[in-house]
Parts: structure tokens; sequence; C-alpha cells
């Protein structure tokens, strides 16, 4: 399932504009790639990174990932809701399992990351 709100990374980000912020979290498909998440380490909020900095760190049954800025920006909010119920990420990857929100350096670079259909494409040739 993609989400036709968002945009995304090649590592398989989404990321969605909520007013002057950008809410970012793992698509669908890394979800169930990864498992059944067991613990996400949160950024911390003010922390400033560049695009395609490893922000977040989520672990599975599996394996352990990093969740990487789609754009340059600074972390307005985490979802703390995530330290005691990391499995929000399985069942509501767009939703509830939302990981951190940012506020972009430029709103703009949202532009140059995968549309929905760009995605689903990605997706259909891995």
């Amino acid at each position: 399932m993609v989400s036709k709100e968002c945009v995304y990374t090649e590592k398989h980000e989404w990321a969605r504009r909520d007013d002057d912020k950008v809410v970012i979290g793992i698509s669908d498909y890394a979800q169930q790639e990864l498992g059944e998440i067991v613990f996400v380490e949160l950024p911390r909020e003010g922390s400033t990174y560049a695009a395609g900095d490893a922000a977040a760190t989520i672990e599975s049954v599996k394996t352990v990932s990093d969740i990487y800025i789609p754009v340059a920006g600074t972390v307005s909010s985490v979802n703390t809701a995530l330290e005691n119920s990391p499995e929000q990420v399985n069942s509501d990857p767009y939703g509830e399992g939302w990981v951190f929100s940012i506020t972009p350096e430029r709103m703009e670079d949202l532009d140059s990351l995968l549309s929905p259909e760009a995605y689903e494409k990605l997706l259909e040739e891995a």
C-alpha cells in the first residue's frame, strides 16, 4: 500500500507536508520487509540534519535499520507513543506510526522526492 498523500525516498521513507512541517515515517513496504517492530530510537527534538542523514533507528525481530531524513531540516516533534507501542509502525505506518516531524530548510526540496506513482514503480522493479 502506498499513500497518495506522501512522497517517498528510494530507502523507503515517506514524507508528508503538514502546514509548515514535514511528517516522516517508513513506508508500508519497509515495515513489511522489517517484520515485527520492537523498538524505535527517536531523534532529539531541535536536532538539525542534512538530507540523507540517519536521524532515527528502527529495530525489528529481523534487523536494525536507520531512518534517513529525506530533506534538510530541524526535528520539531517526535512520536513518543512509539516508545511504548513501536508496533504502531506495523499497524498504521502512514498514521499513528509516524516517526518524527521536521521544519524543513526548504519545503520545495520535497519536490525532488519520488511521487507515489514513481515509488510504486520502484517497488515493482524490486
